[in-house]
């Protein structure tokens, strides 16, 4: 740009003008682009699999009434039953609870340590897909002694809380209780095994005592050869747990739901529902920006009118007169770029903290931005330069129709 195009472009710039120029692009790129950084920091709170909701996952059982109790009949599903719930429209996937055909005695510590507790209790096992927890040693080798565990954390809550503090004794960490080992003596119609348990981890959604299915088959199969595992209880994923077909259907076939799960649902729903509410206000708020910058472009270019035409009367070419006010939005998008992602990691600073221990695995660092966030924020740059280019371009051109 020679010095004639900076005499008549230079001094006629508002200040003002293109303040608000750059906070309307500002605001616009700063919402979508924390818009996308809070998804992807909330998206492993609900799809991770130690997620503290996981909404997707109801689990269904018979009820329970007198009559079954006193005509001995079972609270399990049938095949046809579970064929049934599995064809339903609602359902994703469909896992069975398999229970252990056999007995299990459990002991902590020993009497020459001076302390010894024993238990009779019970193992369960669920598909792998269902879980809650990430753990590494989830696995069952037949050649090995050693079973992992995974325990409802209700159940280390109720000891330390309820009965240790009552009976004056020591409180246990999640930490301190993997490393105890566990005696297990399962005893079957066909024989007894010696095992040593280990809590791997500790499931937030799951009330039962699980063990790896591989290990329940093969006790099942070892020890208790002549009796079938029924399925009491099923666990459900569907995409909707605010469907109404799902409340309907287990009502008309008198099966119930746990509560957690019920609660986890419905807040699921509601969550969802606050989520696409404030996406959509995000996008509307976004679109409104975008036009608040466009309308900023012609305000600037028609502002300019008359520098325009005496530069195209004096021979300058549309290109020549557009390449000032191209290379203004291009730096102006540029600076609005970079302080839309500090906005964005100042923002993420603040938030991030309020999620607390929501899961367990969820530690990001506070200033580190997802990758989907920088190309959202490229993507944008990219986009508004080439709306402002074409802007620019037609509005120079029109001017110069005129004076053809």
């Amino acid at each position: 740009m020679n010095r004639l195009q900076n005499k008549l472009l230079g001094r006629h710039i508002n200040t003002w003008q293109l303040a608000g120029f750059v906070l309307a692009n500002l605001c616009g790129m700063a919402i979508v682009l924390t818009a996308v950084q809070f998804f992807c920091d909330v998206k492993p709170l609900f799809t991770g699999n130690d997620s503290f909701l996981r909404p997707g996952q109801i689990v269904v059982t018979k009820r329970v009434n007198t009559l079954g109790t006193f005509t001995g009949s079972s609270p399990a599903f049938s095949e046809k039953e579970i064929k049934r719930l599995r064809e339903q429209p609602f359902v994703k996937s469909l896992g069975q609870y398999t229970p252990a055909m056999f007995s299990v005695f459990a002991t902590v510590g020993s009497q020459k340590m001076g302390m010894e507790f024993s238990t009779e209790m019970f193992f369960e096992a669920v598909p792998d897909a269902f879980l809650d927890v990430q753990t590494d040693q989830w696995r069952y080798n037949p050649e090995s002694d050693e079973v992992p565990i995974i325990l409802p954390r209700a159940y280390l809550n109720l000891y330390n809380f309820g009965f240790a503090s009552s009976q004056g004794l020591p409180t246990l960490s999640e930490k301190l209780v993997g490393k105890i080992n566990v005696r297990l003596r399962l005893t079957g119609t066909h024989g007894v095994k010696l095992k040593t348990g280990r809590v791997v981890a500790f499931s937030r959604r799951l009330n039962t005592i699980l063990v790896p299915q591989a290990f329940i088959d093969d006790m099942n199969r070892q020890l208790s050869p002549n009796r079938t595992p029924q399925a009491a209880r099923l666990i459900i994923e569907t995409d909707n747990p605010a469907d109404e077909r799902i409340a309907k259907y287990l009502n008309d076939y008198h099966y119930d739901t746990e509560a957690a799960d019920a609660d986890a649902s419905k807040t699921a729903g509601l969550l969802r529902i606050i989520i696409t509410i404030v996406t959509a206000v995000g996008l509307i708020i976004s679109a409104l920006a975008f036009y608040v910058l466009l309308l900023s472009i012609f305000l600037l270019l028609q502002k300019h009118t008359e520098k325009i035409d005496n530069l195209l009367l004096i021979g300058y070419t549309p290109t020549s007169v557009a390449r000032p006010f191209h290379l203004l939005t291009i730096v102006l998008n540029v600076v609005v770029l970079i302080g839309a992602l500090l906005i964005v990691i100042l923002l993420r600073g603040w938030y991030m903290p309020l999620f607390g221990d929501l899961t367990t695995s969820h530690s990001p660092v506070t200033t580190s931005l997802s990758p989907y966030t920088i190309l959202s924020g490229v993507a944008l740059f990219v986009l508004v330069t080439i709306l402002n280019y074409v802007a620019i371009s037609r509005k120079v051109r029109a001017i110069w129709h005129i004076h053809e």
